[in-house]
């Protein structure tokens, strides 16, 4: 093969590449945030979870892409693992529509569809017709590519290191493990499957070679999950190893099979016979079909399996736990007074990890740790999770026939719940303080470090006066939290001018400044919402703070 013929298949492989690329991008951008909200909303039916992972992958064309959305949902507890293998598998079979459709022969109509879509994409004004442009213009990129591997690769067949490379992938073994390595390498089955579709159609790849290839691009497609999970907690990395579990299964039980019954290979053939581009694409898709129709109903072993692989943690026990709803589960089964005394307790809960993670985040400031730091985070993101359950529960209640009483209750519990949130938020301000000063390697002055102290214990106090108060309802201490968010107020204003007159002197690092402005200020508005909350069921003309 000449140098010309190198330099053309490659760039034939760019082009078809950056034309998956460009396709997928414009089906994201024209569905907008409609496809996370689907996937967010995947509900904990496992027949319900493959079809909405077929549904988005169909629409994006890349099963990676819908795979490491669910990674984040998993990783940040807004979907479980049941409902995450739901969806990678049927991302799985969404996948294969991309051979589907290179199958057919479009090579006279693709200057067609590049004209189309690059006009679509450079004249029109309206940004879904721009998308949609791209997507033609991606369609037409990833024929054209297509259509120029196929003559590069034509000489190849008279090419004795080619043909001796070929003749080694005859073994089955060999070719699982290439199909494995080269889908690794482009990080997408589907790219990978229809670059084995043209090397069979140029006459140089067998069908019977071309199985194997595929089980192994199955397989090869988990890399970019699992590059994905690297970043992510325990529970995202599961997922990952989810859809490892499931591709490495299916491996073995097809290979099983078309050893086992030879003759499925000879139906598949016969669906299309002479064509042996449209064979591999059928493959492809009867492979995913099939592997998930086995599969499926063992989901909970699959999951076991992953717990194996990554055991659970003391710390993922109490999370999971905490982000579980305690109190509100049987709401519609029971009276109207104890279901809002449910409630009441739920959110105390939610209250008390909130203020958890205020305390763990004034820690942290004075005493920097990054295991801490992303231990808040994770908490804060628990506060969050509460706080959606329980608002939908909120919601839920609202349904019934409740007096104009009740209904007012609700809603002056939702309000306590944004309080709540708040505080949560600007522990996590916190953190991002200390991390600042700690990248940053600026150390705050004694004095200032004493009087943050100070605040800090008065901002604690009032949390934790708050929540009993909204707990019980006693409002005997109602007047002792007024005078230590007052002292608080008090202490914003005194703190903040005394650092101004330590900046005037250079006794404090400027930058060390701001950050100490902010977290008085943080400080400060923690203790508003604390003032909110222990009012929250209490009649009262004032304002609320925000």
């Amino acid at each position: 093969m000449s140098v010309t013929g190198i330099f053309a298949l490659l760039g034939g492989v760019g082009l078809f590449l950056y034309g998956m690329t460009i396709m997928s991008s414009g089906l994201r951008n024209a569905c907008g945030d409609n496809l996370q909200t689907i996937l967010e909303h995947a509900t904990s039916n496992k027949f319900m979870a493959v079809l909405v992972g077929l549904g988005m992958t169909m629409l994006i064309q890349s099963s990676s892409a819908t795979d490491v959305m669910v990674i984040g949902f998993v990783n940040s507890g807004m979907m479980n693992l049941s409902q995450a293998i739901g969806v990678i598998m049927g991302a799985n079979i969404g996948t294969t529509i991309t051979a589907q459709i290179t199958a057919f022969n479009l090579g006279a109509v693709t200057p067609l569809l590049l004209f189309l879509g690059a006009a679509m994409y450079l004249f029109l004004k309206k940004r879904l017709w721009k998308h949609i442009g791209s997507i033609i213009m991606g369609f037409g990129m990833l024929f054209e590519g297509i259509a120029i591997m196929k003559e590069a690769i034509a000489p190849l067949a008279e090419t004795p290191a080619f043909a001796e490379f070929l003749s080694a992938l005859s073994n089955p073994a060999l070719a699982l493990l290439f199909g494995i390595a080269f889908t690794a390498l482009l990080q997408s089955s589907s790219s990978a499957t229809v670059i084995f579709q043209a090397f069979a159609i140029q006459g140089l790849l067998s069908y019977d070679m071309a199985v194997y290839l595929v089980i192994g691009a199955a397989i090869g497609s988990v890399t970019p999950n699992l590059l994905a999970s690297l970043t992510t907690n325990r529970n995202g990395k599961r997922s990952a190893v989810l859809n490892l579990l499931f591709n490495v299964i299916r491996a073995g039980i097809i290979i099983l099979l078309i050893n086992i019954f030879p003759g499925i290979l000879t139906w598949i053939q016969s669906l299309s016979p002479n064509d042996i581009g449209r064979q591999i694409a059928n493959t492809h898709t009867i492979f995913a079909i099939a592997a998930v129709l086995i599969e499926l109903p063992f989901t909970k072993q699959i999951i076991a399996l992953a717990y194996k692989i990554i055991p659970m943690k003391p710390e993922e026990t109490r999370t999971q736990e905490d982000r579980s709803l305690v109190y509100m589960t049987n709401i519609t089964r029971v009276p109207t007074i104890l279901m809002l005394r449910q409630a009441q307790l739920e959110i105390t809960r939610m209250g008390r990890i909130a203020a958890e993670n205020l305390e763990e985040a004034i820690e942290c400031f004075f005493r920097y740790d990054a295991e801490q730091a992303e231990k808040i985070r994770e908490r804060d993101e628990t506060v969050n999770i509460l706080n959606q359950k329980i608002n939908n529960q909120m919601i839920a209640l609202r349904r019934f026939d409740l007096s104009k009483n009740h209904m007012k209750r609700i809603s002056m519990m939702t309000i306590a719940t944004t309080d709540i949130g708040r505080v949560s938020g600007h522990a996590l301000n916190i953190v991002e303080y200390s991390e600042e000063l700690h990248s940053k390697k600026i150390s705050l002055s004694d004095a200032a470090v004493s009087e943050l102290r100070e605040m800090t214990e008065s901002t604690m106090k009032a949390v934790r006066m708050a929540l009993d108060i909204f707990s019980t309802e006693d409002y005997a201490q109602i007047d002792q939290l007024e005078e230590i968010e007052s002292r608080v107020d008090d202490l914003q204003k005194i703190l903040i001018d005394r650092h101004v007159d330590r900046l005037m002197s250079s006794v404090c690092n400027p930058t060390g400044g701001v950050i100490f402005s902010d977290i008085v200020t943080d400080l400060e508005r923690c203790s508003d919402h604390a003032i909110n909350i222990a009012y929250a069921l209490k009649e009262r003309d004032n304002q609320f703070y925000t």
